[in-house]
């Protein structure tokens, strides 16, 4: 008769498609880089923590600067995703600035670690930010253009310059000040933000 261990099938692990396995690297990649620092931070590290050999980690990003890179694009289409479903929610112009911008914050505390390798890791990584930048300005002149729809292309985008720029330096306040909260910031935004736009979109509603 067979012993119990010899009938027993020897336990199968589970495989992996290649979307998770990208998306299981990129958050050990996140978390090694904000750990350790870009310089710092090995391929070694990475491929530990996943739990897969490095030639893995190659065959998927390239380099280390490729895994980097890859982190940040992660990151922008998640904030582009939150931020627009919080603003598709909103029921006034107000309410859309006011949701878009506290879900950015709700973001920047859920993903900590990412925000801190965005900004840490900025120069290695300028185009690929400055991507991030120019796709929430962009995302932004269009809510405010539905707003005051008279307003000129140029002007959308100077207004949505001024907002993201703001954001990104109440977001770095944030992190050195833990006193200030989401809800701090969002409120600060729009006391200055939304009294200068409420009258573009009150006369657009008017008219």
């Amino acid at each position: 008769m067979e012993s119990r261990s010899a009938q027993a099938a020897p336990a199968r692990r589970r495989r992996v498609g290649r979307e998770e396995r990208e998306r299981q690297i990129l958050d050990a990649a996140v978390a090694v880089f904000s750990e350790r620092g870009y310089a710092n931070a090995s391929m070694d590290a990475v491929a530990e923590r996943v739990g897969v050999t490095k030639p893995v980690l190659y065959t998927h990003f390239g380099s280390k600067e490729g895994l980097l890179l890859a982190c940040v694009a992660q990151a922008r289409t998640e904030l582009l995703e939150v931020t627009a479903t919080a603003a598709a929610a909103a029921t006034t112009p107000e309410d859309m600035l006011r949701r878009g911008t506290r879900a950015f914050f709700e973001f920047l505390d859920e993903r900590a670690a990412a925000f801190s390798l965005l900004y840490s890791e900025a120069r290695i990584a300028a185009d690929a930010v400055e991507g991030i930048r120019a796709q929430q300005t962009d995302f932004i002149a269009a809510l405010l253009g539905a707003a005051a729809p008279d307003a000129a292309p140029l002007q959308l985008q100077g207004w949505a310059q001024v907002i993201v720029g703001a954001c990104e330096r109440l977001a770095v306040w944030r992190a050195q000040d833990n006193r200030v909260t989401t809800e701090d910031a969002t409120e600060y935004l729009m006391d200055l933000a939304w009294t200068g736009l409420q009258g573009r979109a009150s006369g657009a509603r008017a008219r």
